[in-house]
C-alpha cells in the first residue's frame, strides 16, 4: 500500500472534478479508434489526447510488444524486467490519456516480443510469425470493434522493422476481421466479424534522430485540427500528450516543446468510399447515438434522441453533481429501453456501443456520487498459503445498506465476509497453496478500471438506478512465489588457463531456515549448509556454460527483484534463480587497474569484477580527483547523458589520455551529451539517424581490418569464434566520422548494405589511447557470450 505522502501526491495529481469531467467527456461520442504500434511509447500521444478529450472518442492503444528488447536510461532492468517496467509505464501513460490498452505480445517468452531491432518487416515477421501477429490483430479488432485504426508509422524503407511489420499487419487484419471465414475459432469465443470503417496512414514522416524514411509520406486526405484547449485542465491537447509520454521515462521521454502541435495530417487508405478527401475524421461515422438508428432500427430514434439530449445536459451541468446525476440516470433509462426494444440485427451491429455507454454512464454516476475513495491490500503481494486483508474505503456519507462491494480475485484466492464499519470494508483474503502466480504481462488494461490481479466491483443505488463500477487497488496485489532466493554471486566466469576448481557463494532469502537443494550437471557438486555454499567444478573442466538450479521443496527457486521509480511506483520482477558457470579461454591484461564510470544503463562493472579484473566505480568525487592510479577508464553506455559530473570531467579525461591512460567509451547516442568536437579527446561523430549506423543481425560477418592491432591480439587473439553466438545485434550508434588518428579495426554490415567501419575505433593520443566501441558488449556479457568477455579483456588493457 502507499505511504501517506504518496496518497497525498496521488490525490493532488488527480482531482475529483477533473475525474468527473473526464467521465462525462467519454459520453460525447459513440466512436472508437485504435492506434497501433510495436512498442510502448509508439503511440501518437498528442493526437490521441485530442481524440479522447476533445472529441470524446474511446481510444485504444494496440501494442505488439512490451519493449523488453529496448534500452533503459533509468536503471539496470533488462529483457523480462524491462518488459514489466515498460508495461507499467504504458499503463500510466494510458491513464493520462484515459485510454485502453490491448496487448498483442505477452513478454519475452512469447514469439511476439521486442527482440531489439530489425530493418524491415520481413525480418520482424521471421521472428514473430506474420500469421500469428495478424491473427492477434484480427482478434483485437473483433474484440474492441474500432471504427478507426491508425498505425503510428509507415511501412517504408528506413523505418524500424517492428513498426513496418505492425503497419502491414494492421492493414491485412482489416480485411480478415470482416471475413466470416477467417479464424472461425474466434466465434466459438463469442467474437463476431467486424468491419473497421476507416484505416488511415500517418501523412507524416517517421524521421528524426533514429529513422529517415526513404519514401515521402502519402498525401493528406484530412487534417485533424485540435481546436481550443482541454476544458478540464486548460492545457493544450499536445501538452497532455506529453503528460502521457512523461511516463515512458525509461526511454527518455517527456519533452517540453516550445510550441505544441495542433494539427496532424492523415491519409485515408481504406474507407467506405475508398481513399477520398474529408472535412473531418468523423465524416461518415455516427456522431450521436441517434445516428445509429437506420433501417429497421429507426423505431429506436425517439429513445436515443432523448438519451443524447440527457447526455448533453449532464455534460453542460458540470460541476453540479446533482444535476449531472439526474441527467445521467435519465440517459441510462432511455438507452436501456432502446436495447430492450432493439431488433436482433441492431444488437449485433450496434449493441456494443450502447452497452459501452451504459458502463461509461455508471462510471460517471459513481464519480459524481464520490462514493469510492480507495482500496488497498495490507500486504505488498500475495503468496501461496498466505493470508492478508483487502481494505475498501468509501466516503463517510456512503449508504452501505444499498452498496455491495465484491472483490475480483484471481484463481486460488478467496475472500471471507468483510468486517464493516463507517464505510470501511475489510475483507480477509486467503491464498491457496496451489494458487497460480500472477501473469507479469497482463493482456488488457481498461480506462474504466478493474485492472490488476485484484480489483473491486462496486454496486450501489443512485437516484433509483443500480449503478455498477470497477476500481483498481492503489497498488497491484499480485500472487508471487512464497520465497525469493538470491545467489551471491549468481555467475562465475572461469578462465580455463588458470582454473580454480572451487568457488564460494551465499544464498539470501526471506527465510534463513529454508532448505535449499541444488540440481547440478554431471561433475558439478554443491555442498554447504545455511547460507554458505561451495561449488566444485569437474576435475577435467571443459569450456562451456553450465546452469545449476536451486530448488525449494522440490521446485525451482524464484528470484523476486523489486524495483521502484516515482512515475510507476513499486514493482517486482519474478524469474527463476540460476547459478551460471561460464568456463572459457580468457586471459586478463597484466597490470590493468580500471576505473568504471556508469550511467546506470548497463552491468559492465559487475561483468568486469566477475572476470577477475581490478575495477573501481568512480563517483563524482573520484572523477574530479587524480586519475593517475588507473591504467584504464571505462565509460558506460549513455553515461555522458546521465552523469553531469562526467560531462564536467572531459578535460580531466583528455589529460588522463595524454598522460598515458587508456580511455574506453562504450556506445552513446548523439542525444547523450556527446559533442563530436568536445566529448572525445579527438573529433569523433556518432552516426544519425541511428537506423543507418547499426548492424542488427547478431550473426553478421565481421571483417577484421587490422588483424595485428594490439587490441585484437592480446591478451586474447580475437578470432572468428569470438563472434559466434551473439544475441540480438552486433552494435548500434556506430561512429560515422572520426579524426585521422583513429584507426577502424572492424567492418560489418547487414544484408545488402555497405560495410560500416565505426564499430570499434582506437587512436594513440599523446602517451595514451582512446578507444570507442559501439558493439553491444554489455548485452553479450549479460548473456554470457564468451567472445564478449575476451574482447572486453583486450579493450581494457593499459595503453
Amino acid at each position: 500500500m502507499l505511504t501517506p505522502r504518496q496518497r497525498i501526491e496521488q490525490e493532488m495529481a488527480s482531482s475529483s472534478l477533473v475525474r468527473l469531467h473526464r467521465a462525462l467527456s467519454r459520453l460525447k461520442s459513440p466512436v472508437t479508434m485504435m492506434n497501433t504500434g510495436a512498442h510502448p511509447d509508439d503511440e501518437q500521444s498528442g493526437m490521441l489526447a485530442f481524440f479522447r478529450f476533445g472529441l470524446g472518442m474511446r481510444v485504444i492503444v494496440g501494442c505488439s510488444t512490451r519493449g523488453e528488447g529496448g534500452q533503459n536510461v533509468l536503471g539496470p532492468e533488462r529483457i523480462g524486467a524491462l518488459g514489466v517496467l515498460r508495461t507499467r509505464e504504458m499503463e500510466e501513460a494510458a491513464r493520462a490519456l484515459d485510454a485502453d490498452i490491448h496487448w498483442l505480445g505477452h513478454g519475452p517468452d512469447d514469439p511476439v516480443h521486442d527482440f531489439g531491432f530489425s530493418k524491415d518487416g520481413d525480418a520482424t515477421f521471421a521472428r514473430w510469425g506474420e500469421e500469428r501477429i495478424v491473427e492477434r490483430l484480427v482478434r483485437a479488432y473483433r474484440a474492441e470493434r474500432p471504427d478507426i485504426v491508425i498505425p503510428t508509422f509507415l511501412d517504408v524503407p528506413g523505418q524500424h522493422g517492428h513498426h513496418r511489420a505492425m503497419t502491414r499487419a494492421a492493414e491485412t487484419a482489416i480485411r480478415l476481421a470482416a471475413d466470416e471465414a477467417a479464424y472461425p475459432e474466434h466465434f466459438a469465443e463469442g467474437l463476431r466479424p467486424w468491419r473497421v470503417a476507416k484505416y488511415y496512414l500517418p501523412a507524416w514522416s517517421g524521421g528524426g534522430g533514429t529513422y529517415d524514411d526513404d519514401l515521402p509520406p502519402p498525401p493528406a486526405t484530412v487534417t485533424v485540427i485540435a481546436k481550443g484547449r482541454d476544458p478540464a485542465t486548460g492545457a493544450d491537447y499536445d501538452r497532455i500528450g506529453e503528460w502521457s509520454r512523461y511516463y515512458h521515462a525509461s526511454q527518455g521521454m517527456g519533452w517540453w516543446p516550445e510550441r505544441p502541435d495542433h494539427a496532424w495530417q492523415l491519409h485515408l487508405l481504406l474507407g467506405p468510399d475508398g481513399s477520398t478527401p474529408e472535412e473531418t475524421i468523423l465524416d461518415g461515422l455516427p456522431k450521436t447515438l441517434a445516428d445509429l438508428c437506420v433501417g429497421e432500427a429507426e423505431t429506436l430514434t425517439d429513445d436515443l434522441v432523448t438519451a443524447d439530449a440527457a447526455i448533453a445536459a449532464a455534460v453542460t451541468a458540470f460541476p453540479d453533481r446533482e444535476a449531472v446525476t439526474r441527467s445521467l440516470v435519465s440517459a441510462a433509462g432511455t438507452i436501456e429501453a432502446a436495447l430492450n426494444a432493439a431488433p436482433t440485427s441492431f444488437i449485433e451491429s450496434q449493441g456494443h456501443r450502447l452497452t459501452r455507454k451504459l458502463a461509461e454512464i455508471d462510471a460517471a454516476l459513481l464519480e459524481a456520487a464520490a462514493l469510492f475513495e480507495r482500496a488497498y491490500g495490507e500486504a505488498e503481494c500475495l503468496t501461496p498459503g498466505d493470508e492478508t486483508t483487502l481494505t475498501v474505503i468509501l466516503s463517510e456519507d456512503a449508504d452501505t445498506s444499498t452498496t455491495a462491494i465484491t472483490p475480483h480475485l484471481p484463481r486460488g484466492v478467496t475472500a471471507s465476509k468483510p468486517e464493516t464499519k463507517a464505510g470501511i470494508f475489510r475483507f480477509p483474503l486467503a491464498v491457496a497453496d496451489d494458487a497460480p502466480l500472477t501473469n507479469q504481462y497482463p493482456p488488457l488494461w481498461s480506462s474504466l478500471g478493474g485492472n490488476g490481479p485484484v480489483s473491486v466491483r462496486l454496486e450501489t443505488e443512485i437516484s433509483g438506478r443500480r449503478a455498477t463500477g470497477h476500481f483498481d487497488l492503489e497498488t497491484a496485489l499480485p500472487v508471487v512465489p512464497a520465497h525469493s532466493l538470491t545467489l551471491k554471486p549468481n555467475t562465475f566466469i572461469v578462465p580455463i588457463q588458470n582454473i580454480n576448481h572451487s568457488f564460494s557463494f551465499t544464498t539470501q532469502s526471506d527465510d534463513p531456515k529454508l532448505a535449499i537443494h541444488f540440481s547440478a550437471p554431471e561433475g558439478f557438486r554443491v555442498s554447504g549448509t545455511g547460507a554458505h555454499f561451495r561449488l566444485d567444478l569437474p576435475q577435467q573442466a571443459e569450456p562451456g556454460l553450465a546452469h545449476i538450479i536451486p530448488e525449494i521443496d522440490g521446485h525451482p527457486a524464484a528470484n523476486i527483484t523489486p524495483f521502484a521509480y516515482p512515475h510507476i511506483g513499486r514493482n517486482r520482477f519474478v524469474r527463476p534463480e540460476v547459478l551460471s558457470v561460464l568456463t572459457l579461454d580468457l586471459a586478463l591484461p597484466e597490470g590493468a587497474k580500471i576505473g568504471y564510470v556508469g550511467g546506470g544503463a548497463d552491468n559492465v562493472f559487475v561483468s568486469l569484477k566477475r572476470m577477475g579484473l581490478d575495477v573501481t566505480e568512480l563517483d563524482a568525487a573520484a572523477l574530479s580527483a587524480d586519475l593517475s592510479a588507473f591504467t584504464t577508464i571505462v565509460i558506460g553506455i549513455f553515461a555522458f547523458g546521465t552523469r553531469p559530473d562526467l560531462a564536467a570531467a572531459t578535460t580531466t579525461l583528455h589529460r588522463f589520455v595524454e598522460d598515458g591512460g587508456h580511455l574506453l567509451t562504450l556506445y552513446h547516442r548523439p542525444s547523450d551529451g556527446w559533442s563530436p568536437e568536445a566529448t572525445p579527446p579527438l573529433y569523433l561523430k556518432i552516426g544519425s539517424p541511428s537506423l543507418r549506423w547499426r548492424v542488427t543481425n547478431p550473426d553478421a560477418d565481421v571483417e577484421v581490418l587490422a588483424p595485428d592491432h594490439p587490441l585484437l591480439t592480446g591478451p586474447n587473439r580475437i578470432t572468428a569464434d569470438d563472434w559466434a553466438g551473439w544475441h540480438k545485434e552486433r552494435g548500434l550508434y556506430f561512429a560515422a566520422e572520426w579524426d585521422d588518428a583513429y584507426q577502424p579495426l572492424l567492418a560489418m554490415h547487414d544484408a545488402d548494405e555497405k560495410p560500416l567501419k565505426g564499430a570499434l575505433v582506437s587512436a594513440r593520443i599523446g602517451k595514451g589511447r582512446h578507444t570507442h566501441t559501439s558493439l553491444v558488449l554489455h548485452h553479450q556479457m549479460d548473456r554470457l557470450i564468451p567472445g564478449a568477455f575476451r574482447l572486453m579483456a583486450n579493450l581494457v588493457q593499459p595503453a
